[in-house]
C-alpha cells in the first residue's frame, strides 16, 4: 500500500483519504505518513483539519509521524504548521509536543540538525517549556526534550531537575537518563549526586532512586558507587532494598558499564556483608534475558517499588534489545500511583512533601517516548474513576508503523547493478488498565502488549541480458500481558504478580 501511494499523485490520495470507509482511515493515514511523498504529505496537510477531525485520528498521524524511520524536513514542517497556533485538544497538543521531540532526533541523525525546520521544533519545544503554567504541561515539554536528546539541551534539564516539584524532577531525570554516556559529564554527575544525597533540598523516593541509576548506568567512579551502597545503609528499607537489588543486578548483566568495577568493589568485606545486604522489604528490581544470539541480546526488566506500608508506587516492565554496543528500548511501561499513603491512613516522612493523590503511566515505544497517561488525579477524580468504572482498558499506542524503509543501489564491478530494498511494517496495540477497590481493598493493573512484524526483502539484478529478483517475507506474532493485584486488608500486604507470554508463530 506505501508502495503505491508512493507512485500516486496528489488528487488521487487526497480521493482515497475522503472516500476510505471510517474504519479504514487511520489506516490510509498511517501508509500516507510512511509513503512521505511530496504528494502524500500535500493531501494530508489538505485532509488533516485539527479543529474538526476526531482526536483519535490526529493522534494516529502525529504517532506515526514519530515512528517514521527516516523522516524529513517536510514531514516535520507539516506537523509544526498542524500544531501552530490553534486550540487544540489538550492530549492532540500532548501527543504533537513528544511527536515533534523524536522527529528533531531523528533528523539529527541524519545530519538534518541544520535544517529550519528543526531549528523551529527546537524553539517551539523550548519556548513553550518557558511559558507553561501547569506541572502536567512541563512535564510534557521535558519528555520532548528527552526525545530530541540534544546535548545543548543539558543545562535546561539539569535545572527543572534541581529546582522542580516531584513530578517536574522525575520527568527531567527521565529524559536524561536517554542521553548516551558520552553526553553524562562531570556537571550531569556532580547534579544527580546533589539529588540522590538531597544536598540542597529533599527529593521524593522515586527522584532519588532514578539519580542514583543515572550514576550507576554511566561509567560510575568506584568513589559513587561506594557512596550509593554507604547511603543505602541510612534509607528506609524499601528504598534500600529496590537500591541494592539494582546493584547485585548489574554484577549479573554481562553487558553492565559498571560491572567490574562493582565486582571490585564488592570485594571488600566493610561492604559486601550481611549487615549491608539484608534489607527485608518486598522491593524488587530484576532483569534477565530472553533471547541471546551472536548479535542480539534481547532482555525483559521487571523493577517495583513499594511504600514502607506495603502499597506499589511504581512498576517498571522493560523489554531492551541490545546489538554491537547499540541499544534499543523496545517497550518500557511505567505505571505509578502516589499519594495513596494517607488514603491508607500511613503518615509521610518528615521533612516529605505529601503528594498528591495521583495515578498515571507512561511508556517508551522503539526509543519514543508517548505522553504520559492519568488513570485519577486527586480524591475526587479517583471516587468518580471507581464508581463510573467501565473496566475497559485505556490505549496507550494502537496502529500500523513503518519501522524500517531502506533503498539501495549497488554498482558491480562487471557493470551490472543490484537493487536492495527493505522494508518492515510493525502492527502495535499497548494498552493498560488500573483498578482500584476501596471496599475490597484492592489495587490492580494490566499491562496488555499485542504485536505483529513484517518484513519485506527484495533484491533485484537486472541487465540486458539478465534479470533476477529474490524475494523473502517474514512474519512474526507476540502478545504479553503483565498483571498485579494487590491486597492490602490484611498485613502483610498480599501481592500477585503474572507474565502471560502467549506462543510465538514465526512465518
Amino acid at each position: 500500500f506505501i508502495q503505491m501511494l508512493r507512485s500516486a499523485k496528489k488528487r488521487d490520495v487526497l480521493q482515497l483519504l475522503r472516500r476510505a470507509p471510517e474504519e479504514m482511515l487511520p489506516f490510509v493515514v498511517e501508509a500516507a505518513v510512511a509513503a512521505q511523498s511530496v504528494a502524500s504529505l500535500a493531501a494530508l496537510s489538505d485532509f488533516l483539519d485539527f479543529s474538526k477531525e476526531p482526536t483519535s485520528l490526529l493522534e494516529k498521524f502525529l504517532y506515526a509521524a514519530a515512528f517514521s524511520p527516516r523522516p524529513s524536513g517536510e514531514l516535520l514542517r507539516l506537523v509544526l504548521d498542524k500544531l501552530d497556533g490553534k486550540q487544540l485538544a489538550p492530549e492532540v497538543h500532548e501527543t504533537g509536543i513528544v511527536a515533534v521531540g523524536s522527529l528533531v532526533s531523528k533528523l539529527c541523525q541524519q545530519q538534518l540538525c541544520g535544517l529550519q525546520e528543526v531549528e523551529r521544533g527546537v524553539e517551539n519545544i523550548l519556548v513553550g517549556l518557558r511559558s507553561a503554567e501547569e506541572e502536567s504541561q512541563v512535564v510534557v515539554y521535558l519528555l520532548a526534550l528527552g526525545n530530541a536528546m540534544l546535548p545543548e539541551t543539558i543545562p535546561t534539564l539539569l535545572d527543572f531537575a534541581e529546582e522542580g516539584p516531584v513530578a517536574i524532577t522525575a520527568a527531567a531525570v527521565s529524559a536524561l537518563r536517554r542521553f548516551p554516556a558520552q553526553h553524562i559529564s562531570s556537571e550531569v554527575k556532580q547534579a544527580m549526586r546533589r539529588i540522590f544525597h538531597e544536598k540542597r533540598k529533599s527529593y521524593e523516593k522515586t527522584c532519588r532512586l532514578a539519580a542514583a541509576e543515572v550514576l550507576l548506568d554511566n561509567e560510575p567512579s568506584p568513589m559513587d558507587i561506594i557512596n550509593i551502597l554507604l547511603a543505602a545503609n541510612e534509607l528506609e528499607t524499601e528504598m534500600a532494598t529496590f537500591l541494592l537489588l539494582k546493584i547485585q543486578n548489574s554484577l549479573h548483566a554481562d553487558h553492565h558499564p559498571a560491572r567490574k568495577i562493582m565486582k571490585d568493589i564488592l570485594r571488600d568485606p566493610r561492604i559486601n556483608n550481611y549487615h549491608f545486604f539484608s534489607k527485608a522489604g518486598i522491593s524488587s528490581s530484576f532483569s534477565g534475558p530472553l533471547t541471546v544470539t551472536q548479535d542480539l541480546l534481547s532482555t525483559f526488566g521487571l523493577d517495583l517499588l513499594f511504600l514502607e506500608g506495603g502499597l506499589l508506587r511504581k512498576s517498571i516492565s522493560d523489554f531492551s534489545l541490545l546489538s554491537h554496543g547499540q541499544q534499543l528500548r523496545a517497550a518500557q511501561v511505567t505505571i505509578e500511583a502516589q499519594g495513596m499513603e494517607s488514603m491508607m491512613g500511613e503518615n509521610t516522612l518528615e521533612g516529605e512533601e505529601e503528594p498528591e493523590l495521583m495515578a498515571g503511566m507512561s511508556a517508551i515505544f522503539f526509543d519514543v517516548q508517548l505522553r504520559p497517561i492519568i488513570f485519577f488525579q486527586g480524591y475526587t477524580d479517583l471516587m468518580t474513576k471507581v464508581l463510573l468504572s467501565s473496566g475497559e482498558p485505556t490505549s496507550v499506542v494502537k496502529g500500523n508503523l513503518l519501522l524500517m524503509d531502506h533503498h539501495q543501489v549497488i554498482p558491480l564491478q562487471s557493470g551490472l547493478q543490484v537493487t536492495v530494498k527493505l522494508q518492515g511494517g510493525l502492527g502495535v496495540d499497548i494498552s493498560a488498565n488500573m483498578d482500584v477497590s476501596i471496599w475490597e481493598q484492592e489495587l490492580k493493573t494490566n499491562m496488555n502488549a499485542r504485536g505483529s512484524l513484517t518484513i519485506d526483502f527484495q533484491t533485484e539484478l537486472d541487465g540486458p541480458f539478465l534479470q533476477a529478483t529474490l524475494r523473502s517475507q517474514m512474519e512474526v506474532e507476540t502478545s504479553i500481558h503483565f498483571d498485579t493485584i494487590l491486597r492490602f486488608s490484611g498485613s502483610p500486604v498480599l501481592m500477585c504478580l503474572q507474565l502471560r507470554k502467549e506462543q510465538v508463530p514465526y512465518r
